[in-house]
């Protein structure tokens, strides 16, 4: 009589992958990590409160680190979309001035941000999201009746924005969504005062609105980038 053989126990892994059980994708998602003391206390406001406000230089991060955070809020199941703008204010052309339908039009203001948010969830896991709808890309300009309930809400380049611009997105805010408003008030291409300055004069008060500044020691782009920001403003 032939002794049956004992089936070997399977391994366990020690490695954790935060993949979707609906999503095939091997991708992992990449993580958003802290180079600076500064964009430590950026993510942690982005963590604890409902809407944060980032100031800060070119390259410093403040448009990357909270793509990285949104995209991986979107892929732990935390909100439901994403939502990305910015006014469509540009230093040479008009806007009408440029060829092609309005989706043509936007496509290159809201590249930036896209390509952040791909550069954490990798191509498939971006496409997959986008295809579904859970990554949105709308002009700020026509955002007004809107509501964006279980949404991650982001608003790039916004030292390009009029304070009642900056009131109309926010109060576009549903139910258990989070906001993020990023922008370099010294690089504003309005002829008249940014209302992003106005916004945190009158609102950095309040509970649960994060306001944080980086600098050009966080600057993680190039290194000379820092260096010739200060030379020109001094």
């Amino acid at each position: 009589m032939k002794r049956r053989r004992r089936r070997k126990p399977v391994k366990k892994s020690n490695t954790f992958s935060n993949t979707k059980n609906n999503n095939t994708s091997p991708e992992k998602v990449k993580p958003v990590l802290a180079k600076t003391d500064n964009h430590h206390q950026y993510i942690m406001s982005i963590l604890d409160n409902p809407i944060t406000i980032c100031i800060g230089p070119a390259g410093s991060g403040k448009s990357y680190i909270g793509a990285g955070m949104f995209a991986n809020f979107l892929h732990e199941g935390k909100f439901d979309k994403i939502i990305a703008t910015r006014p469509l204010v540009c230093s040479g052309k008009e806007l009408g001035s440029l060829p092609g339908e309005m989706n043509e039009k936007i496509a290159p203001y809201l590249k930036p941000i896209e390509e952040n948010i791909k550069n954490f969830l990798g191509q498939a896991h971006y496409g997959l999201y986008f295809n579904d709808g859970k990554i949105r890309y709308e002009p700020l300009e026509v955002m007004r009746g809107a509501t964006f309930d279980y949404s991650c809400m982001i608003l790039d380049e916004a030292q390009n924005c009029t304070l009642d611009q900056l009131k109309m997105f926010v109060t576009r805010m549903g139910k258990d969504s989070k906001i993020i408003i990023n922008g370099d008030i010294k690089q504003t291409d309005l002829r008249s005062r940014s209302g992003l300055q106005e916004l945190i004069d009158k609102v950095s008060y309040i509970r649960g609105i994060g306001v944080c500044y980086l600098n050009h020691d966080d600057i993680q782009r190039n290194g000379i980038i820092g260096e010739f920001l200060k030379a020109l403003e001094d």
